[in-house]
């Protein structure tokens, strides 16, 4: 007998970030749990950068992942907010703190959502390099569905002068 079911499979990217701690750790634990969230992991290379928002000496190590995941948009930010906690992030009143983990959902397939806890896309990844610079190398050619520019110009119109540069490829 055959079956109706259809399975679909969701294109996610994901920005992390640390700066406290052993740095290195805290992605690469992160990024053993992500991978557990779907299949088709890649990563692109990893920048540090200074602190974006607020003042703090401790560099962030940040880096973008691609994956491919049944999960709705609601159920992986739950398991993304599950993986923050299980490493230490703390979360109090200012928004941008030192942490040991930040993991955001910066686009989930062309998905335009606008709901209390979930913006998604990232409503200010157009504003930062540590995002646009490792995204725009893992995919230069991918649109924005709301602005309407490739990931390799929105980096190249992006003015956010926080220093940032590419440390590394892979964990």
């Amino acid at each position: 007998m055959a079956s109706n079911i259809k399975v679909t499979l969701h294109t996610v990217y994901l920005s992390l970030g640390s700066n406290t701690g052993d740095r290195g750790l805290h992605l690469t634990l992160a990024l053993d749990r992500i991978e557990l969230l779907g299949m088709n992991l890649k990563l692109s290379p990893m920048v540090e950068s200074d602190s974006w928002g607020y003042d703090d000496d401790n560099k962030y190590l940040n880096l973008v992942c691609k994956l491919q995941t049944l999960l709705s948009p609601g159920d992986l930010l739950k398991e993304i907010q599950r993986i923050e906690l299980d490493l230490g992030r703390v979360r109090t009143k200012p928004i941008f703190e030192a942490r040991t983990i930040d993991i955001d959902i910066l686009f989930y397939d062309d998905f335009i959502i606008h709901s209390e806890g979930l913006v998604i896309p990232h409503p200010r990844l157009e504003h930062r390099n540590f995002v646009l610079i490792p995204l725009a190398i893992l995919e230069p050619g991918m649109m924005h569905p709301v602005l309407l520019k490739t990931i390799l110009e929105l980096k190249d119109d992006c003015r956010d002068q926080t220093f940032t540069e590419i440390v590394g490829y892979g964990l």
